[in-house]
């Protein structure tokens, strides 16, 4: 492919937007869509093109990027999309939606674009200075260039492994950062000092979770939190995750904003919330 490949990128929440801007500013003829409208306005004023729908953004496309909030979204405009598609149109599914909707869009496609699963690691700040970790389940060759504009590709193998590893990865996540704040919770209980429990449980082996669960940089909310344990809970019997999942869910009832909220304000509740 040439290197002014034509983008449509499709979905511009939280990461999309800054993904988005990346390939922009690399000098990718762009256009966008988003289902708010007005989140596309932003990039229209640095160049990109605003379509009006899923279908007008992908008719002339080299290569089509979704970054969208779930399976359910992504087979809605899948709908829109497939009528429009180019033929021979690279389709690169960047959401967290696990393998089965991978396969299901594969299916749908029939041959007619080559698709690449290609769920992303890192936050906002990663994706506005292109350090997302890429895991790329296909034939990723035609579309590491673009990609590498975002990040580091890694080849995880044949088609939906990229969209499997991303759900093993955040399953390990999310369920860390409940399961610090449930430590902490222990910590409270018997009297620890905080900052003590909290430096012992950092030089351990949840260091990362523990990270996570103070970051407040990060922007990964409750609600996508609990859609990919669900996604993982579909798939394997895991009732340690289950509960992780639980807890989160909880927490959202207990205060609907946090539904919205990055999942550190999630595990600050579940480590107070009374159990009922």
């Amino acid at each position: 492919m040439e290197q002014n490949e034509k983008i449509a990128f499709l979905g511009l929440g939280s990461m999309g937007t800054p993904m988005a801007r990346r390939l922009l500013a690399a000098g990718h003829p762009l256009t966008v869509w988003n289902r708010t409208a007005a989140r596309a306005a932003p990039l229209a004023a640095e160049g990109a093109r605003a379509a009006e729908g899923p279908a007008d953004a992908v008719r002339d496309a080299d290569v089509v990027i979704t970054m969208l909030t779930g399976p359910d979204a992504l087979a809605e405009v899948a709908d829109a999309v497939l009528p429009a598609l180019p033929a021979g149109a690279h389709w690169v599914e960047m959401s967290t939606v696990g393998p089965d909707a991978v396969h299901a869009l594969a299916a749908r496609l029939d041959g007619r674009a080559r698709l690449v699963d290609a769920p992303v690691m890192g936050s906002t700040d990663r994706a506005a200075e292109g350090r997302l970790g890429i895991l790329a389940g296909g034939d990723s060759a035609g579309v590491e260039r673009v990609l590498s504009h975002l990040g580091t590709v890694t080849r995880t193998g044949p088609s939906g492994t990229g969209a499997a590893l991303k759900l093993v990865l955040n399953t390990a996540a999310v369920s860390g950062v409940a399961l610090v704040a449930e430590a902490l919770r222990l910590a409270d209980a018997l009297g620890l000092d905080e900052d003590t429990a909290r430096r012992a449980l950092a030089a351990g082996p949840l260091a990362g979770a523990v990270a996570r669960a103070f970051s407040a940089d990060a922007r990964f909310t409750t609600a996508l939190a609990v859609k990919d344990l669900a996604l993982a809970t579909a798939r394997a019997e895991l009732p340690v995750v289950r509960a992780a999942s639980d807890a989160y869910r909880r927490a959202a009832e207990d205060d609907p904003a946090l539904a919205a909220a990055d999942l550190s304000r999630a595990a600050a509740r579940i480590r107070t919330r009374i159990p009922a």
